[in-house]
């Protein structure tokens, strides 16, 4: 980026940092697509004079709001819940619900503001948007859940809508939760819109692959990264952070595409099986008995727990961080670089840090970021938009190609965008100008609103 743009941006990004104090991860979320987007001022100077940076850095809307409820002991708890409407040119709101103590205005911010690129990316007709609360789902009953949850969307229903806004699970939201949002739903406004909420279980509207997307999606865009380069994923040694839902599905298509999973982990510690991970055993711990990673190492001889450490420190050649944001330090990075990583690609938002991202880029590792790699989530809750909208359901393995037709256009976006750019082979730099590009477009389009 020339100086002369960095000087031009400059004042914005302090702006958005003088409007929204104290929010960190915003900061940065604004700060990595500035930075990329100043090549594109000096050939479109039409979207300085019409001071779309400065829109889109601006929410379109924000709504806080209390969530009280009560626990199985009779206890009352006070809970904040959080909507931000960030950006509607393309579409309605489109984005997930967070549900984890550290979500507050500023998480949910950047999460919004990310997820306005990630959309776009996907070529789909949808807005960005996000939400949450700061209430822990972990060790509650499956009542208490129930409880949060119908306080949570008496509030948030009006503002709602198939046209207007639609929510997805996130961290801390599942099929369970989004059911029990759904069944508030319907039972404030009299109305079977289906529509309205994505992610659900299938018996109700929801679509196949859709709890698996987001981690399929991710190792489809790190295929086409290492294809890019002349490689695959065959034979090559895979480290995943998290085990959770992105994670245990990233594992999952990994190996079917040929990869070795060696580890993962949780916020104890990770496991390392050299036979590679047995996704399978990973998913009942975590996902139907809600245990602890630790587990894992008891059941399987091959595995063994390292508690109170990072995975990172695993020597592989794919790195598929999926846990949480920031995860990946310079320090991490460097050691990820020394061990022979040759691809990284982000299942989680903005995993790695500043610094970490800059060691990647130094070291020519594939780099895909989270609103390129992760999208696969968000692609396919707006395909059950579409099935909701036409009261139609595809197949599983239809769903699953348009997925990875999908996945396979946001790689060519991104790929083509940085050739054109100038910065061959950083799709850092070509997704945050495709994912502008195209909504300032809109935004231009649709005039002064």
């Amino acid at each position: 980026m020339s100086e002369l743009v960095h000087e031009t941006l400059e004042p914005v990004y302090e702006q958005v940092v003088g409007r929204n104090p104290g929010e960190v991860e915003f900061h940065q979320a604004v700060r990595e697509v500035l930075d990329s987007v100043g090549r594109v001022i000096g050939k479109h100077p039409e979207y300085a004079r019409a001071k779309i940076i400065e829109r889109i850095c601006e929410p379109e809307r924000q709504i806080t709001f209390r969530v009280s409820w009560m626990d199985d002991r009779g206890e009352v708890h006070i809970n904040r819940g959080f909507r931000i409407e960030f950006n509607s040119a393309l579409g309605p709101y489109k984005g997930g619900l967070r549900f984890h103590p550290s979500v507050y205005q500023g998480i949910v911010k950047f999460l919004g503001f990310e997820q306005v690129f990630k959309n776009a990316l996907t070529g789909l007709p949808i807005g960005g948007g996000k939400g949450g609360s700061d209430f822990d789902p972990k060790g509650r009953s499956d009542r208490e859940i129930m409880a949060f949850c119908q306080s949570f969307m008496t509030e948030l229903y009006r503002h709602l809508g198939e046209y207007t806004d639609v929510p997805a699970g996130d961290t801390g939201v599942g099929s369970r939760e989004l059911g029990y949002l759904f069944g508030q739903y319907k039972r404030i406004t009299n109305r079977y819109e289906s529509g309205v909420l994505t992610g659900k279980a299938e018996a109700f509207g929801g679509s196949h692959i859709r709890t698996e997307a987001t981690g399929y999606g991710t190792a489809f865009f790190v295929k086409e990264m290492l294809a890019a380069r002349g490689r695959s994923l065959e034979g090559k040694r895979v480290v995943v952070s998290g085990s959770g839902n992105v994670a245990i599905y990233a594992m999952e298509k990994a190996r079917e595409l040929g990869g070795v999973v060696v580890a993962c982990s949780d916020s104890d510690g990770y496991i390392l099986d050299e036979d590679g991970v047995d996704v399978e055993l990973v998913q009942q711990i975590k996902e139907v008995e809600r245990g602890r990673l630790s587990e894992y190492a008891q059941r399987r001889p091959s595995g063994k727990y390292v508690p109170g450490r990072q995975v990172w420190e695993v020597p592989c050649e794919v790195a598929m961080p999926s846990a949480t944001q920031n995860e990946i330090t310079g320090k991490e990075a460097a050691l990820l670089v020394r061990n022979g990583c040759i691809a990284v690609g982000e299942g989680a938002n903005m995993p790695t840090a500043p610094e970490g991202a800059q060691v990647f880029r130094e070291a020519g590792i594939a780099f895909g970021p989270g609103k390129a790699v992760n999208a696969g989530g968000v692609a396919t809750s707006a395909l059950e938009m579409q099935q909701n909208a036409s009261r139609d359901s595809w197949s599983r393995k239809f769903t699953e190609r348009r997925l990875e037709q999908i996945m396979v256009g946001i790689h060519e976006r991104c790929y083509a965008t940085a050739e054109e750019y100038g910065v061959p082979g950083d799709y850092t730099t070509g997704a945050n100008i495709a994912g502008f590009k195209k909504v300032a477009d809109a935004m231009l389009a649709l005039g002064l609103v």
